[in-house]
């Protein structure tokens, strides 16, 4: 290859990369690179992007089987070019972080203001814009063209003096004044002389590209701003839930959490927090909740709190994005396009994928030196996919496990086979029904009664703390189950709520999982809590905020830098063998 065409091929690939929407230097305009981050799943980055599952499957073979924490994805980009005016102005292209990168730096490749790209994405912290991580960029506010002017410029030309020529004879030629010529030649002062290089200033006309002016951006100061303390005198809370529905145990469930919410409401009043709470049925039917969402009251809210089906959900999202609102969706686990993309949102119960990702990533870390089995038991609710994670977790930080089939006959004899005595031995159920705990527990007590040299430990389900007819069982064989949602019934918290509970509403709690009295309760305490700690703007001091539930615990992460935030918190419960019960988060 000669060197004109290497020159070639090399000005080529910097003009490429000097392109806008060039993410990083393996990428190209048409894709971006996402880092995958524990608890996430192909789903949930497809909601986050907005782009169709089967694109990323298709730009990732193997992601059809599984995705691991800190693999690289390609993305699609966005198609800025097919989009309409009207579309633009909801729409963003994708930017991946590069290494020694600021946010100046990518203001000026957008040609968009700094404050717009922080505005698009409003948990940017410091922490966050690190190399790797992905920034929204709004589409309607990118400046694709740079301006194009004709001005007026004085370009220098050197001139050598010819004999006999004068001052006089050189200004007119060139049409200029002597005092111009003599403000860039000052040595003819001393006289003209033949051989005399001097400079000749000339005007002409010359077409320039003008970049938008870009002003430098104090990210630490917004930040500053965000997260300044604005104390309120008064929290106002709307509850927005289906109290008279045609699901009558849905109506009760709520009920109940209503009466725990107000139960938080009058322990923060004792404290000398002023709270206002306003309750809306919503009903069963998205016509009564627009109805309620009419409210101009409503708007005046520094809190919402409810919904119960995807529609409420994402109706009161709506409605809290536009208004400025914080919004806390109590019952939801699900992952969902609005938590994704709407920075208003707080989801309490933690989506699935993130729990069983957080377990396993548990389980790996208490249980790396036991003897690990994996039980099938053919039965219903199998945890497919927390065996699957779990499996994968183990396999990457190289745990040996064994996997056994349950046979009724022969199952004593199959499972000692594969004991040892020289470590601990973890049974882990993949079903979580009940009928496969009345298989297992007999076996189970009489190898732990008979053969405590086997240290059994047997690990299983938040469902779980519903059987309570097993209750003895998990404690004789150590039993341990990871969980969004505990109540220590023995814990004297517990039996004081349960007691205020009583003798507020003279009855008992539903038996259910969680108990939605308690989950009303720790909601409001923390909520409120915040509001009255951090004012209004809470959200940058949540991660601050201390409280020791009675039931659920909190711990609110972002998505992504553009999105709401989800509860990550998780409990590992622990029946030990002295019949004592520990929680730890």
């Amino acid at each position: 290859m000669n060197v004109f065409k290497s020159c070639l091929i090399v000005f080529s690939l910097c003009l490429i990369t000097q392109h806008p929407l060039f993410s990083q230097t393996q990428s190209d305009d048409k894709v971006f690179y996402h880092t995958v981050e524990r608890g996430q799943t192909v789903y949930s980055i497809a909601l986050m992007y907005d782009v169709p599952e089967e694109d990323i499957y298709r730009l990732n073979p193997s992601s059809r089987q599984y995705v691991k924490s800190g693999e690289k994805l390609k993305i699609p980009q966005k198609e800025v070019a097919t989009l309409s005016e009207e579309r633009k102005d909801e729409m963003y292209v994708y930017y991946t972080i590069q290494t020694g990168e600021t946010l100046y730096g990518v203001s000026k490749r957008y040609k968009i203001p700094a404050e717009e790209i922080s505005g698009a994405n409003p948990g940017l912290t410091f922490q966050s814009f690190v190399a790797g991580k992905i920034i929204r960029i709004p589409v309607a506010k990118i400046q694709s063209e740079p301006t194009i002017v004709t001005q007026t410029v004085v370009k220098k030309i050197e001139y050598t003096i010819k004999k006999k020529e004068t001052i006089y004879g050189i200004c007119k030629q060139f049409n200029l004044t002597s005092d111009q010529l003599l403000r860039y030649n000052p040595e003819l002062k001393s006289g003209l002389k033949a051989g005399m290089l001097i400079i000749i200033p000339v005007e002409a006309e010359e077409t320039v590209t003008i970049a938008p002016e870009q002003e430098e951006f104090d990210l630490d100061a917004v930040m500053t701003a965000r997260n300044e303390i604005r104390k309120t005198n008064v929290a106002r809370i709307a509850m927005l839930l289906p109290f008279q529905t045609n699901n009558s145990p849905n109506s009760g469930r709520f009920l109940e959490y209503y009466e725990g919410f107000l139960l938080a409401v009058d322990s923060m009043r004792s404290s000398g927090m002023s709270v206002e709470l306003s309750v809306h049925d919503i009903g069963d039917t998205n016509q009564k909740l627009q109805m309620t969402l009419e409210n101009e009251a409503l708007k005046k809210s520094n809190l919402l709190i409810g919904g119960v089906t995807n529609e409420q959900i994402e109706l009161i999202g709506e409605f809290a994005l536009k208004n400025n609102i914080k919004y806390v969706v109590p019952s939801y686990s699900k992952c969902d396009r609005l938590t994704s993309s709407n920075a208003s949102v707080f989801q309490v119960n933690t989506p699935y994928q993130y729990l069983f990702s957080y377990a396993t990533a548990r389980a790996c870390a208490l249980f790396s030196d036991y003897n690990i089995i994996l039980l099938d038991t053919h039965d219903k609710d199998e945890k497919t996919l927390f065996i699957n994670t779990f499996k994968a977790d183990m396999r990457e930080r190289k745990i040996d496990f064994r996997e056994l089939s349950f046979n009724a006959t022969s199952f004593s004899k199959d499972l000692a086979a594969i004991l040892v005595t020289t470590k601990p031995n973890l049974i882990v159920p993949v079903s979580s029904s009940v009928e496969a705990l009345r298989k297992i527990k007999t076996p189970l007590r009489t190898l732990a009664d008979g053969k405590p040299e086997y240290r059994l430990t047997l690990f299983g389900y938040p469902e779980w703390q519903t059987y309570t007819d097993f209750l003895e069982d998990f404690f004789v064989l150590n039993t341990h189950i990871y969980t969004s949602f505990y109540a220590n019934n023995l814990s004297k918290e517990v039996q004081r709520f349960n007691t205020k509970y009583n003798y507020w509403y003279r009855k008992n709690m539903a038996p259910t999982y969680p108990k939605y009295a308690m989950l009303g309760f720790d909601t409001g305490m923390f909520f409120i809590s915040a509001i009255n700690k951090y004012g209004t703007s809470f959200e940058g001091n949540i991660q601050n905020l201390a409280y020791s539930s009675i039931q659920t615990g909190f711990r609110f992460e972002r998505v992504n830098n553009w999105s709401g935030f989800i509860n990550t918190n998780l409990y590992i419960v622990c029946f030990n063998r002295n019949f004592t019960i520990t929680r730890t988060e």
